[in-house]
């Protein structure tokens, strides 16, 4: 790996430089303030060169450097148009590819993890990396008993670079706040570095996918490669054949995206519910859609392979009740009841005084894809919920700064919001509110009144 920066001073000159590129960038555009330039047009201008920095920059780092642009990538259909555009195949390269290890270092870490015989193991190993991702990369090989299988080889010192990356990407992570509007990104940053040590570990991924390959099983909508065999640090999984979803964001036609988009909401609200693991990582680069034999078959045939379940929350009673309750009362407009639900569950804190028709009128258009039949997520969308709560002339924005993300729901509030993102990239049509109702403990029987009689 002689082309990446892997000595830790040179990973830090590599990120330290990009809040010193943000300053020089606000410096020069104050200048140009001066000189009579539109501050709109100043403003776009220098959130386009930031993004430009910061995404060549993750793209050329493993560890959290990368970890952090895989999670931000799934928000840019949150940002402007002109600013998004020119950037979006350097995010779609973040979710599936990243500079390969030496073959003699792949070599070396599957001697040190899998005995000095390995190559017995298997009947064949393709030393070019199928895929890569933060801590590790994915070989194509076949298992000793003739299955074709994917080898997850972990990158030595993965951790120590997970941890230093994190750790200095969050000292300036408000200066990264203006790239995706709404979104503060300090949690963000905390909330990966809490997962590393899970992540890092094999086996809990390991457990965590057996558990999801056995439920799903057979299943005519979602399926989950079995595992094959594991150690800390190498994973061997079943290979999955399929399309990668970010090759249906690019140019995937309208069914595809339509049945990717309503197969990943079905997987991410019946998971929690027949697994008790949420999957916390919805990037595109971690699904598949799946054709078969089929591929100009009817949709309803075409499945959504789900890969890496190295970040999970563990849910044993699944998905929260009180979740869908919120999202019921909300939708029948009980403002009150809405209010002291969301107090009792600390996301109005004792002290905060909230007027709850004013929580009713900023929650009701964040869930406007649950109040109708079905629902077209579109960037546009997702900007105008993005510009709504990050206006700070805007009472959303007022009454956003009061709310509270107790801890227990950072993670399932960081999945809902990241497959949103992911859905408005497919700019797929979803019956969301089908997948709710059946999947959504305290959603279903009521508002099944709600709806419009045919």
């Amino acid at each position: 790996m002689s082309d990446l920066p892997r000595k830790a001073v040179a990973r830090t000159a590599k990120l330290a430089a990009l809040p010193l590129g943000f300053a020089g960038r606000t410096a020069l555009g104050l200048g140009k303030r001066i000189g009579g330039r539109p501050a709109e047009l100043i403003a776009a201008e220098l959130q386009q060169r930031t993004a430009e920095q910061l995404f060549v920059t993750l793209g050329q780092l493993k560890g959290g450097a990368m970890k952090l642009g895989q999670a931000l990538s799934v928000f840019e259909s949150a940002l402007p148009e002109q600013v998004a555009g020119p950037y979006r195949a350097a995010l779609t390269k973040l979710q599936e590819a990243a500079p390969p290890m030496p073959v003699k270092s792949v070599h070396a870490a599957l001697a040190e993890r899998l005995g000095k015989d390995w190559r017995d193991l298997f009947e064949e190993f393709d030393d070019r990396p199928a895929a890569a991702a933060s801590i590790g990369q994915v070989h194509r090989a076949v298992w000793h008993d003739g299955r074709e299988v994917a080898v997850k080889v972990q990158y030595p010192g993965a951790g120590e670079a997970l941890l230093s990356d994190l750790t200095q990407l969050g000292r300036f992570a408000r200066l990264l706040g203006p790239l995706v509007p709404g979104m503060d990104i300090k949690p963000l940053i905390t909330e990966l570095r809490d997962r590393v040590s899970e992540e890092l570990d094999y086996g809990l991924e390991a457990r965590a996918q057996a558990a999801h390959a056995r439920e799903f099983a057979g299943d005519a909508d979602v399926t989950v490669p079995d595992v094959v065999h594991h150690t800390d640090q190498v994973l061997v999984t079943e290979w999955l054949e399929g399309v990668p979803l970010s090759e249906v964001i690019a140019d995937g036609t309208q069914e595809q995206r339509d049945r990717a988009g309503q197969l990943l909401a079905r997987f991410l609200f019946s998971g929690a519910t027949r697994t008790g693991l949420l999957h916390a990582d919805p990037h595109p680069g971690n699904f598949r859609l799946l054709t078969g034999d089929a591929p100009d078959g009817p949709p309803e045939r075409w499945r959504l392979g789900v890969l890496d379940f190295g970040t999970v929350d563990r849910l044993p009673q699944g998905l929260p009740p009180e979740i869908g309750t919120v999202l019921r009362l909300t939708l029948e407009g009980e403002a009150e009841a809405v209010h002291e639900l969301l107090r009792e569950e600390g996301f109005v804190k004792p002290e905060i005084e909230l007027d709850p028709g004013a929580v009713l009128d900023y929650l009701l258009p964040i869930i406007e894809p649950a109040q109708v039949e079905e629902f077209t997520f579109t960037r546009d969308w997702m900007r105008a919920q993005a510009t709504r709560i990050a206006d700070p002339r805007s009472p959303a924005y007022q009454l956003a700064r009061q709310l509270n993300l107790p801890p227990a729901y950072l993670l399932i509030h960081r999945v809902t919001t990241s497959t949103i993102g992911v859905l408005c990239q497919l700019g797929a049509t979803v019956r969301l509110r089908d997948e709710m109702e059946a999947w959504v403990p305290g959603f279903a029987a009521e508002s099944r009144s709600q709806e419009t009689p045919a």
